[in-house]
């Protein structure tokens, strides 16, 4: 008994102490002298399946619960109607220049039917006024543990286990014993209070129409049935013990039936299956992170940066895992409010999930990015019956708004029903690629979608009176809204920038292949869709249509970032071009941008090599657009004017975004050139990083101090040609690489 207390004691110690007071780097995550009182301000945790947030609710300290793939997956009676086509929405727009049909079709069930749409789970919650005042509340990301103290001497710690699944608590000097409840979601009106709805938008968990669920008491456990719409239904279990009359700790589960994901045993039966105790549990959750961290590291001068990177690569881990559903709006951290999230927690991909995926090809986090193509692969054949039912024509167009299962939900028009979608979303297969140089992933998966997508853009198009190839009606997220005037008869710069890396990306992975016949039809068919509008202002919206207010959305920008089509390096004319687009999409001022576009604008500034725009960008983003615990929250929370919009609707695009413009200050390899520091503030005098990835798998470590660059390491992982601008001589070097191959530059 005693030297497991001794144990106890060793490892309630080990988790309270700061990070640097276990390892030499700098603490990276969260430290709070009080528990946070809102949700979207929680703790959070996470292993890609099932997310934690940890606050104080009405004096309960409370851990609230998610599953990634916990999904209302009603169909949508609308899409039914004969109505249902691209051509339905041209003849309304281009004929009889009014959306009001389309409106009532696609736009308007949205506004009246909350489902499809992600759900809660519910909570576990522990009274613990009695424990007194908090002392500190904790996140450490390199563990990903979560410790609180109290003042009484009382600690808890949390984690989500990144091995098994489960959940973990443990709380250790208690002054006296501490209850367990678990709250769950109350789809049914209990009769002694009436829900309404107050507004359009308010998504209360009654309009499901969802029948309680049922719940098991059992001594120190608990089990949770709750039956969902269709075949879909969850179970949440949980057991805790006493092995010390000061402490307490407990294990949860939570499985789902009729998802993709889920398995073939319930909560309650894996928690008795499960042998693991806190200790054992923790050791292997450890390892896990401790791998993870290792991949890559950072060193800024700009701790804020530098603790931004550690903060949104630690939620990238906690969302993205091998086997578990992609990054939705919200990731694992559904909203704890009774209600269903902003905007469904559903896949937005006319920026949010490509966006949420940026930065996990540099951190050299493969595995964690593969998970949204591992989906995007899954939900292919949704994807073509799609484009067969609405767009009329064979090949691939997954839905703009989309359900777990690629399905379409509904929404605006102009971008639920967006008529390039799969042209972005092309990219990250080809990232996924370019990055890893896995021949295998090429053949099997990348260039199959891709070219099913580029097959369709060649079935959609029509011929303009000059031979040129177009769409017949087109967008641009998310420009005029949900007006008339959101359609453009004119084929747009972003749906233009979606088709032509499409074309570009599949004739070079068929070349990549030896399919020289289908690579030269692909250059056949980009040959034949016009070059991008562009007038004094830059790129614009639409031939003859430059941006003329502040907007949030930089799609006309698509061929410079991400895509890189247009670059800098491309000579005086294209980097003029491009400068000259970024200078006026700032000159049209800020008013209705939200946090992603201040981190979307540090990725371009950095690809312009201006590394003190890209800083002022991201600083701006991180202290008026992020909540303390680092969510970003869309709207300005300073009200200081960096935006009209002061709303707090929490999405993860721009935290992810956030992470990638750092790593474009530190390293670029778009143009097949790799380019070291290329973007560094001029104030910086030393950085450092390990382990980040350029594409044609290259894995380098680079040194910069005193204002200059002192030494870089390049591992080649898979053998193949490197250029690399020297930074030492100021050229671009060519050599060929064996797998293994270690190059130093030195000055």
């Amino acid at each position: 008994m005693k030297r497991q207390f001794l144990m106890l004691l060793l490892i309630g110690v080990l988790l309270a102490l700061p990070l640097q007071a276990r390892h030499t780097e700098p603490f990276h995550g969260l430290k709070f002298d009080a528990l946070p009182t809102l949700w979207d301000e929680a703790i959070p945790l996470g292993n890609g399946i099932i997310g934690n947030l940890i606050w104080e609710k009405e004096g309960r300290l409370r851990i609230a619960l998610d599953r990634a793939d916990l999904w209302d997956l009603r169909p949508v009676k609308e899409f039914e109607s004969p109505d249902y086509s691209y051509q339905f929405v041209c003849d309304q727009v281009i004929n009889k220049k009014d959306v009001s049909k389309v409106q009532a079709l696609i736009d308007d069930r949205s506004r009246k039917d909350c489902a499809p749409t992600k759900i809660p789970v519910g909570a576990i919650e522990f009274p613990i006024s009695q424990l007194g005042k908090v002392k500190a509340v904790q996140l450490d990301v390199q563990t990903a543990v979560c410790t609180i103290t109290w003042e009484c001497g009382a600690t808890a710690s949390f984690f989500t286990d990144a091995v098994s699944g489960m959940g973990y608590f443990r709380f250790t000097n208690l002054p006296e014993a501490l209850s367990v409840e678990l709250e769950t979601p109350r789809y049914e009106d209990n009769g002694s209070e009436v829900q309404k709805v107050v507004a359009p938008r308010t998504h209360l968990l009654t309009r499901l129409g969802y029948k309680n669920g049922k719940i098991t008491r059992r001594n120190n456990q608990i089990v949770y049935r709750q039956k969902a719409y269709g075949k879909v239904a969850y179970e949440v279990a949980l057991q805790w013990d006493t092995p010390q009359p000061d402490v307490l700790e407990g294990k949860y589960c939570i499985t789902t039936q009729g998802t993709w994901y889920s398995e073939k045993e319930q909560a309650s039966e894996l928690l008795k299956t499960s042998a693991k105790d806190f200790d054992t549990a923790l050791a292997g959750h450890l390892d896990w992170w401790k791998a993870y961290w290792e991949k890559s590291q950072i060193d800024l001068p700009d701790k804020t940066l530098e603790h931004q990177w550690y903060m949104e690569m630690y939620k990238f881990g906690a969302a993205s895992r091998k086997n578990a559903p992609p990054i939705c709006l919200q990731a694992v951290w559904t909203a704890d409010n009774g209600q269903t999230p902003p905007w469904r927690g559903d896949f937005h991909s006319d920026l949010n999930t490509q966006l949420s995926y940026w930065p996990g090809y540099v951190a050299n986090h493969l595995e964690e990015s593969e998970v949204f193509t591992d989906w995007l692969w899954k939900i292919k054949e949704n994807g073509e019956v799609f484009t067969r039912r609405f767009f009329g024509v064979e090949g691939l167009n997954i839905p703009c708004i989309a359900t777990l299962e690629g399905k379409a939900i509904g929404g605006w028009s102009p971008y639920s029903h967006q008529p390039t979608t799969s042209g972005w979303l092309a990219q990250s297969f080809y990232l996924q690629w370019k990055y890893s140089a896995d021949r295998t992933f090429l053949e099997e998966r990348a260039y199959p979608w891709v070219k099913e997508v580029a097959r369709y853009f060649e079935n959609v198009s029509v011929k303009d009176k000059n031979g040129k190839r177009k769409l017949p009606l087109s967008t641009s997220p998310e420009i005029n809204d949900n007006t008339l005037q959101a359609w453009f008869t004119q084929t747009t710069n972003y749906d233009l920038a979606n088709i032509r890396f499409t074309y570009t990306a599949a004739a070079e992975m068929a070349a990549a292949l030896g399919l020289a016949e289908e690579a030269d039809h692909w250059k056949q068919q980009l040959e034949e869709w016009p070059a991008f509008a562009t007038d004094a202002t830059g790129l614009t919206i639409a031939p003859n249509y430059p941006l003329s207010e502040s907007h949030r959305h930089f799609s006309h920008m698509l061929a410079f970032h991400p895509f890189g089509l247009l670059d800098v390096s491309q000579g005086t004319e294209t980097e003029r071009l491009i400068k000259r687009s970024i200078h006026h999409a700032e000159e049209m001022g800020t008013s209705l941008w939200v946090g992603y576009s201040y981190a979307w604008l540090a990725n371009m500034k950095a690809r312009v090599a201006d590394g003190d725009g890209a800083a002022r960008a991201l600083h701006i983003f991180i202290k008026a657009f992020c909540a303390p615990n680092s969510f970003h929250l869309n709207g300005d929370q300073l009200k200081k004017g960096y935006s009209s919009f002061d709303y707090r609707p929490f999405t993860l695009e721009g935290n992810f975004a956030c992470a990638s413009a750092i790593q474009e200050m530190l390293l670029q390899s778009h143009t097949g050139v790799i380019r070291i520091f290329p973007a560094l503030p001029e104030s910086w005098e030393q950085a450092s990083f390990h382990g980040l990835r350029a594409r044609g798998a290259f894995i380098i470590d680079a040194d910069y101090d005193g204002g200059r660059v002192q030494k870089v390491v390049i591992r080649s992982e898979k053998g193949g040609t490197l250029k690399v601008l020297n930074p030492f001589t100021g050229k671009v070097e060519e050599r060929s690489t064996q797998p293994g191959d270690i190059i130093e530059l030195n000055g």
